[in-house]
């Protein structure tokens, strides 16, 4: 008897699941066979995109923009940190978190499949003198969050592309 119950509540479970339009996250597909990335040496962005996809999708990295369906360039990645509030007593309340990515994609024939776009976030983050190593830690941490969802963005545009034929 206490069987069949578990058997009838499992399906029960699985069934209002599908019923409610439950579907896990598929990261967005790069719709090209390979792609090359130009990115500054001192950019952290291409060296996490690059992770990302091979981990992520069928894409792979050509070895130089010729044998590339997509050239993906990196112009500039910039963080950036600014007081947001003060307290009563002057101190710093609370900062304002910046990350920002430029970047272009084309074809091996040089043309614009995204022009220069920018992707740019944002985090307000409070702020404790007295757990100034935390506060660091924090900071790496969102500044982290806002490269991945930058990556997922960038993503989402490149998957609505197409090359021209």
């Amino acid at each position: 008897m206490f069987r069949r119950c578990r058997t009838w509540l499992g399906t029960g479970v699985l069934a209002l699941l599908a019923g409610c339009g439950f579907q896990p996250v598929v990261p967005p597909a790069v719709p090209y066979q390979s792609v090359y990335v130009v990115a500054p040496d001192f950019s952290s962005f291409g060296a996490q995109f690059k992770r990302y996809v091979e981990g992520s999708s069928r894409a792979r990295f050509a070895p130089n923009p010729e044998a590339a369906q997509a050239v993906l360039e990196i112009i500039g990645e910039r963080q950036e940190k600014q007081i947001l509030s003060l307290n009563n007593a002057g101190k710093v309340a609370e900062f304002l978190l910046r990350y920002q990515v430029t970047f272009r994609l084309r074809d091996r024939d040089n043309r614009d499949l995204i022009a220069r776009s920018t992707i740019a976030l944002e985090r307000d983050v409070t702020f404790n003198d007295n757990e100034v190593l935390g506060s660091e830690n924090e900071d790496t941490f969102l500044y982290n969050a806002m490269r991945n969802e930058a990556i997922q963005q960038m993503l989402v545009r490149m998957s609505a592309t197409r090359i021209p034929v």
